[in-house]
């Protein structure tokens, strides 16, 4: 692997982990079609570990809130109580998240191109539904439906052509949370199973150094970590303005066209 070829990859992560247009599928295409189908999986969690920063600056105010809120013993207020509940319902979704991506992880989806396309007609149809989903809940009477419904989509979004993004804010908008919670939501429960991923790959680690220089690793993060904080910033919005669905117009032809032309 090259300068080159990380830093395109690290752009394609970073731009494509918060659009909701899935990640891993288009990374686990480009490389296909750039022939680095020996880079371990370890590479593209990396890339994710990076994007994750950009979720923890991005969602600084709230984090600091939830942790704080978390070891306060007095003069608890309403906003520490929601942050409590939202701690919990974190939690909830990264349990289902578990059970369901421990058991999709195994099936090397990125190995059969045709699914991956097929997955991207599933995606945008998924965000077509998201513009006439959505509801008024916030974190103060957040529940276990939200928890149980976004943690499910979420461990779902595990395989390439689902966009996580994409399915558990159109998840948290079905379970009738508002726009703006939803698109929150969505990244603060994607920071453990982030990490979680992470953790299983790790002993791929040496394999990794062994394969691409650590340079060329750490130029492919710093890649994703700047496009991947000027793609939340347009996504946030879009969220806010019930956009989600202007997506589907890309990754449905997408789809479509590589199913015609897979050989």
């Amino acid at each position: 692997m090259t300068f080159i070829q990380s830093i395109l990859l690290g752009a394609l992560q970073g731009f494509t982990e918060f659009l909701p247009v899935s990640s891993s599928g288009h990374l686990a295409v480009v490389e296909s079609f750039m022939k680095l189908q020996e880079v371990p999986v370890l590479f593209d969690i990396l890339l994710h570990l990076a994007t994750l920063l950009v979720v923890i600056i991005v969602f600084r105010n709230r984090l600091i809130g939830i942790v704080i809120s978390l070891f306060k013993r007095n003069n608890i207020k309403n906003e520490d109580k929601a942050n409590r509940k939202l701690f919990l319902m974190i939690l909830v979704s990264t349990f289902f998240t578990g059970i369901i991506g421990l058991g999709l992880n195994n099936l090397e989806v990125e190995k059969y191109l045709f699914i991956i396309y097929f997955l991207f007609i599933i995606t945008g149809f998924i965000l077509i539904g998201s513009k006439f989903w959505g509801g008024s809940i916030d974190y103060s009477s957040l529940g276990l439906k939200q928890g149980v419904i976004t943690g499910i989509s979420q461990g779902l979004g595990v395989l390439p052509g689902i966009s996580r993004s994409g399915i558990t804010i159109s998840a948290a908008l079905l379970s009738g949370m508002s726009r703006e919670k939803a698109g929150e939501y969505s990244f603060l429960i994607s920071l453990p199973a982030i990490l979680g991923a992470f953790i299983l790959e790790f002993k791929d680690a040496e394999g990794l150094l062994d394969i691409v220089d650590p340079l060329i690793i750490g130029a492919g993060m710093i890649s994703a970590f700047i496009v991947g904080l000027l793609s939340l910033k347009i996504l946030l919005k879009l969220i806010k303005n019930g956009k989600l669905y202007l997506f589907s117009f890309y990754l449905i032809p997408l789809g479509i066209m590589g199913l015609l032309f897979f050989k």
